[in-house]
């Protein structure tokens, strides 16, 4: 992939996760071209309460899928969410908090970076 591709702040896009491994090209990175339409591209913390969201809105995260490789996540790991999910469920009060070095800098295009630092994720 091209690692000429930025975060939110302007830098190089860090790994969201690498275990489970993430990203719409499974590098770890939340990398994105024009093949990847459904903007695999923010970087998150799953929180139980996502999950579930995620999973009624028709995305089950949570199931493992061994024929896709994807283990089924759990509140704690990290994952590329797609741009409109997250907008989705931002609107609805159920966001998951947002790693900002790992989110790529295309979702500025529909998001303020103040929402964004606003949902950052903080370590406790």
């Amino acid at each position: 992939m091209n690692s000429s591709q930025r975060n939110v702040l302007g830098d190089p896009l860090i790994p969201c996760s690498m275990d489970p491994l993430t990203g719409y090209f499974r590098s770890g990175c939340c990398e994105t071209d024009a093949g990847d339409r459904g903007s695999h591209i923010v970087c998150c913390v799953m929180t139980g309460e996502f999950l579930t969201y995620s999973a009624r809105q028709g995305n089950d995260l949570i199931t493992p899928r061994p024929e896709f490789q994807f283990p089924g996540l759990k509140p704690g790991d990290r994952w590329c969410v797609c741009a409109l999910r997250w907008m989705e469920a931002l609107k609805d009060g159920v966001v998951a908090p947002v790693i900002l070095e790992g989110t790529h800098e295309k979702i500025l295009e529909h998001l303020s970076l103040e929402t964004l630092v606003h949902h950052a994720y903080r370590l406790q």
